[in-house]
């Protein structure tokens, strides 16, 4: 008897809020993460899908890319994917706002200007509501303060199985920062790792 293959889909990147044609709103992550998480699933013979917001980084070989922009445009590939596959680790930096409304022509504004704004979707509140019992998902929370707290209240309201809390300091490469795997057992593992030893650890503790 075949066993069956295990399917995983990433999200990796910022999103990006466009105001105008030219200008938008996102944030600094470079989507190395989720890059390294998906290159290590396909490195250990699953299926991956990559779903990824605006990125600098060389298209991975052997895996599903889906190129977005927007956390609308996130949301909607997570959904129409998420069914079909047995883990979703969310480490995308999702934009939680965007424009109220995103204008037509290049603005020529040389004056104080309010910027309306309103929120983005939840995509892992909303994942959560199509979970099956089969599933599972890991999502990531970039907290200045109270980590563990804010994280805990996270992976509660959303339902996860693990959320990964970070700083800030995670947005560097090649340098090591705190990083608490957080699980819905209440079970809470502390690290000081570069981002690269991630993933090894993520796929351990999961599956």
């Amino acid at each position: 008897m075949v066993s069956k293959k295990i399917k995983v889909l990433v999200s990796a990147g910022p999103t990006r809020e466009y105001i105008d044609p030219i200008r938008f709103i996102s944030n600094p992550s470079t989507g190395k993460m989720g890059y390294l998480i998906a290159e290590y699933a396909k490195n250990l013979g699953y299926d991956v899908i990559l779903i990824s917001g605006p990125t600098n980084l060389p298209i991975p070989s052997g895996i599903k890319l889906i190129k977005v922009e927007s956390a609308r445009e996130m949301q909607k590939e997570i959904v129409k994917y998420f069914p079909k596959v047995d883990l979703l680790i969310m480490s995308a930096a999702v934009s939680d706002w965007r424009p109220y409304r995103k204008y037509r022509n290049k603005l020529k504004i040389k004056k104080e200007w309010k910027l309306k704004l309103i929120p983005n979707p939840d995509i892992l509140k909303n994942v959560s509501k199509i979970k099956k019992k089969n599933q599972k998902i890991v999502g990531f929370a970039l907290e200045t303060e109270n980590i563990i707290e804010n994280a805990i209240r996270k992976l509660k309201e959303k339902k996860l199985d693990l959320i990964i809390a970070n700083t800030q300091d995670f947005f560097g490469e090649g340098k090591k920062s705190k990083v608490y795997l957080i699980f819905k057992d209440g079970k809470i593992l502390k690290f000081k790792i570069k981002k690269e030893e991630l993933p090894k650890i993520i796929f351990t503790s999961i599956l």
